[in-house]
């Protein structure tokens, strides 16, 4: 079963001291391009979870944020009052003022808050990990969702090309009688004694370089394989992008060598839909 590459997913999870938030989004691309997102205490983490992505989205750009709240008392941000002090001795010495006003200005220079390294809690990280897999969970029957309905487009779109290629042939008869026609009338219009032999192998010549049979043969055989793809196991974007690759091939080999003006209709029909398959097939993992 197809898959789309656009999805979301999104995990938060409570911690007593802090909030955990997981969120993916991705959308169409040739290849993986993610981008992650993290706090700097993680970063030593970041592999690990490009992998896990990785290996669970495969192709898309994907965009991974993982935000960590603190919503207790905990704290890894101090006042650094050392270098606050400074500041407001400076600061006094420039401009007499209330310790209060100087220390709301101090605060705001350089240094005066100190970060230490927090070092990862290992069962918070795997916290962390559940919510990422409820993530990819959750962004995966996503994209199998939004697969189902390009599924149901494909059927649709490929079942009116069948009908149009139907079409086609019913009246390859009355095309090939209007070719004959045509060129009798070309040939009477001359007002020369033509030989009818050398006319006959002229006509053959004509009407087997407007022959359409293979091409007919091989588009049907085209659409059949694009539905066995579609229901497949190993069905993905790239493939179906071949499949439509041979399909446009053979329509517009149709359309060059119809010349009737009722079958160039149909063929512009087919094309229709062979682009906005192909533009659907574009977002197909």
């Amino acid at each position: 079963m197809i898959q789309s590459m656009t999805g979301y997913g999104k995990s938060v999870i409570q911690l007593p001291s802090k909030k955990i938030t997981v969120e993916i989004k991705s959308l169409n691309s040739k290849n993986l391009d993610l981008n992650t997102r993290v706090p700097s205490s993680y970063r030593e983490k970041e592999l690990v979870l490009r992998n896990t992505i990785a290996k669970s989205l495969i192709r898309g750009k994907v965009d991974f944020n993982l935000y960590v709240e603190v919503t207790g008392e905990e704290t890894n941000t101090q006042l650094n009052e050392v270098v606050v002090k400074q500041y407001m001795k400076q600061l006094r010495n420039v401009a007499p003022g209330d310790d209060t006003e100087l220390l709301k200005m101090a605060v705001r220079m350089p240094d005066a808050l100190k970060t230490e390294r927090e070092e990862i809690d290992e069962n918070e990280f795997k916290v962390i990990t559940t919510a990422v897999a409820e993530a990819l969970k959750e962004i995966n029957t996503y994209r199998s969702d939004e697969g189902a309905v390009l599924l149901k487009d494909f059927v649709t779109r490929i079942d009116t090309i069948e009908k149009l290629l139907s079409e086609v042939i019913e009246i390859d008869n009355q095309r090939i009688g209007n070719v004959k026609e045509r060129l009798r009338t070309a040939v009477s219009e001359l007002k020369e004694k033509v030989d009818e032999n050398r006319f006959e192998q002229e006509l053959i010549y004509y009407l087997e370089k407007y022959d359409i049979t293979e091409e007919k043969v091989r588009l049907n055989n085209h659409l059949s394989y694009f539905k066995e793809a579609i229901h497949s196991d190993d069905s993905n974007g790239k493939k179906l992008g071949f499949i439509s690759q041979e399909i446009g091939r053979e329509i517009n080999t149709i359309g060059s060598k119809s010349n009737f003006a009722p079958m160039q209709q149909l063929v512009v029909q087919m094309k229709d839909e062979l682009e906005k398959i192909k533009e659907q097939a574009l977002n197909v993992l």
